[in-house]
């Protein structure tokens, strides 16, 4: 049994309410208790949706999961395996079986894992379990990205320029990406989540990324057909989710624009686009449900499109299940995806038409992963010490809504997906949205592993980003050498050294109330103070206005001088200050460190001392502790297992050149050398189980 306890998951459940089209009559066809063959944030997205409706669940769970949130969700919880998915989730024959001994009579696949496996469905059908998603016709004709373009040039969908055949060698991959011209994009057949991808410029980055996708796809899924079609530059990537019955009835639910993408893998999405006048959202719709008929869909589905700057679409790929960014389309058009999907699998007919599609104001997703972003996204695991998401809320026409699937005290493994949760704010406009999305990210309070949630509030704040001149190739542009910590200046500044004064004021005070200075009496004092924040030395003055410390008057003195006013009832131990500076209202994640605390808002993260003038002199003396020199070490970036060692010892290297993979959390990391040397040692070998900082190699 879990050591997790269910009764406590209450308090982590998603809480959103959808504002759904007024249903006819209660089904008489609806399952009784479903199973669902995932874990996560999506099998805990599908219990909330299934508990709504009144019907029972059943989790499924490796060894790594036995105290995982999806289980404790659920009403039963059936053990399936090993930590390695394809010894857990990933074996039918085990998914089956915990169906029949629970008798569940349907099962949700989520997304990943099983979801668009037409072996699955086929086993499901025979078994006499219902499968909650589409027919295994779509699943075998849309799952091959070979075939599935085909097929949509026969359903009149606009494609892109590609070689629709399977590739044997590289030789080939070459000649073929000559015809077609450069840029190319190296694709796996059987791929998706930016796995088995590659973009290539020339016919050395054609074979170096032909061998890779192979080698990714094969261990990504199994099947390491490779094709290659015409890189579109400068595109977006926008997305139609379509719902489908089992009468032939199809719709779709407008756009998602999903062009913020890191190698391949979804950021950033929202609904709808910035970009789509209504003429082709029409168009683009209206193509998606022509394609969704001919393979006779039924459940959700998304058709993929890449757009050009001049609105031109082509069509990329169908995924045959629930995406992950679903969230955004639920909130701008109300209906609950998840619940559509159990309808359709039950018989039952939409009670959607295409005219009871509206856009609803503007929905934003972020993603956040386990994944250290000053250190090229290498992903992160260990124990989540803390984790405090801000509070789902809807107010004032603004929702926050945060789809997770881990807890405070939870472990993040090696053995999955690094996403830790889904965020996404909804606002009248996208403006609004973004704004809102601002505040929700800096209330997002992770330590114990790394996380993105620095990166995501940066481009919150990136003016790109916020104007909407966007394409997939947003963060290479934006951030060609990586992302690196930005400085405070300026209004983030500002809000970061009067937290830390006033922090600092708020500690004074304590220690005169403990040490009963002035016999206890309330005192309204005035300090002058030095506040070091990103290598900026700023001399104020803090006065408290009022008999209690929360209220406090900031005057900066030098260049920038005048005074801001700071209230909070912030208290020592929270991990938030929350509180007003010159009358906005702020968030600012606490971290103590050596003499002082690290300070977190809007993208920035510093550390802030505050000194009386003579500890400022003093401490400008101190030397400065340097780095130690590791430029000889090839070090391990992230926890993960060796795949291959490409170099020998005494071998003469040069600078890029492949030494060794690297994987972790289904991605292989290629390492390469950052300078012309020799090998002098060699630490590691192929199976090996590395950790952070691990030394593979040593050179000259």
């Amino acid at each position: 049994m879990p050591l997790f306890n269910a009764a406590s998951a209450g308090s982590f459940q998603i809480t959103t309410s959808f504002r759904k089209i007024e249903i006819k009559k209660k089904s008489k066809y609806m399952f009784k208790k479903i199973l669902i063959a995932n874990r996560g944030e999506i099998a805990c997205r599908v219990i909330k949706s299934a508990r709504k409706m009144g019907i029972a669940t059943v989790a499924v769970y490796s060894d790594a999961d036995k105290n995982a949130l999806h289980v404790a969700m659920a009403d039963e919880a059936v053990h399936v395996g090993a930590a390695a998915a394809a010894e857990s989730y990933l074996v039918i024959e085990k998914i089956i079986a915990a169906a029949k001994e629970t008798g569940a009579e349907a099962i949700h696949p989520g997304y990943g894992f099983l979801s668009e496996n037409a072996d699955f469905a086929k086993a499901l059908k025979d078994a006499g379990i219902a499968f909650i998603g589409p027919n295994v016709k779509a699943i075998e004709v849309m799952g091959d990205k070979i075939e599935s373009k085909k097929f949509a040039n026969d359903a009149k969908v606009n494609t892109v320029p590609g070689y629709m055949g399977e590739i044997e060698t590289a030789e080939e991959a070459i000649k073929i990406a000559n015809d077609i011209g450069y840029p190319v994009m190296i694709k796996a057949s059987a791929g998706g989540g930016g796995k088995g991808m590659r973009i290539a410029h020339s016919e050395g980055e054609v074979e170096e990324g032909f061998n890779a996708s192979k080698s990714e796809a094969m261990s990504s899924f199994g099947d390491d057909r490779i094709f290659i079609e015409k890189f579109i530059v400068e595109p977006r990537h926008i997305e139609i989710q379509v719902l489908a019955d089992k009468h032939g009835n199809v719709v779709y639910l407008n756009e998602r624009e999903c062009s913020i993408q890191r190698r391949n893998q979804k950021v950033l999405e929202e609904a709808p686009s910035s970009f789509l006048d209504e003429a082709t959202r029409k168009e683009m719709g209206e193509q998606s449900v022509a394609l969704a008929k001919a393979v006779e869909y039924e459940s959700a589905g998304t058709v993929e499109f890449i757009v050009d700057k001049d609105r031109n679409f082509y069509f990329l790929e169908m995924n045959t299940r629930l995406q992950v960014e679903h969230p955004v389309t639920e909130l701008i058009t109300d209906v609950d995806l998840v619940e559509q999907m159990i309808k359709v699998a039950a018989g039952e007919k939409l009670e959607i038409s295409q005219s009871d599609i509206k856009i609803n104001g503007w929905s934003i997703e972020s993603r956040i992963y386990a994944e250290d972003p000053y250190r090229n996204f290498l992903p992160s695991i260990g124990r989540l010490v803390r984790y405090q998401p801000p509070a789902e809320s809807t107010e004032n026409g603004l929702t926050i809504r945060n789809d997770t699937g881990v807890y405070e005290g939870g472990e993040i493994s090696m053995f999955y997906d690094p996403m830790i949760a889904k965020l996404i704010t909804h606002a009248p406009t996208r403006a609004e949205a973004i704004e809102h999305m601002a505040g929700a990210l800096d209330r997002f309070y992770i330590d114990g592993i790394q996380h993105n949630v620095p990166f995501l509030s940066a481009i919150m704040q990136h003016e790109r980003w916020v104007s909407g001149n966007i394409s997939t190739s947003f963060i290479a542009d934006e951030y060609p050498d990586g992302f690196e910590p930005r400085a405070a200046e300026g209004e983030e500044l500002k809000v970061l050294s009067c937290v830390a004064a006033a922090i600092d004021y708020l500690g004074n005070t304590r220690r005169r109330h403990i040490s009963d200075q002035m016999e206890g009496r309330p005192v309204v004092f005035a300090e002058d103070r030095v506040v070091v924040i990103s290598d900026v030395r700023q001399e104020l003055r803090v006065e408290q206005v009022s008999a209690e410390a929360d209220d406090l008057t900031i005057h900066f003195q030098g260049e920038g001088a005048g005074d801001v006013s700071v209230s909070s009832n912030w208290w020592f131990g929270q991990p938030l200050w929350v509180g007003s500076v010159d009358g906005k209202e702020v968030a600012v994640q606490v971290r103590p460190i050596d003499n002082g605390y690290e300070l977190s808002y809007s993208g920035v993260t510093s550390p802030a001392y505050v000194y009386t003038k003579r500890e400022a002199e003093l401490s400008s003396l101190m030397p400065i502790k340097e780095a130690p020199d590791t430029s000889k070490l090839l070090l391990c970036p992230m926890p993960g297992l060796v795949v291959n060692i490409m170099v020998e010892e005494g071998d003469e290297i040069k600078a890029g050149q492949s030494l060794c993979i690297v994987e972790a959390m289904k991605m292989e990391n290629i390492l390469r050398a950052e300078r012309d040397t020799v090998v002098t040692k060699i630490n590691a070998a192929p199976g090996d189980s590395l950790a952070v900082d691990a030394i593979i190699m040593e050179f000259e």
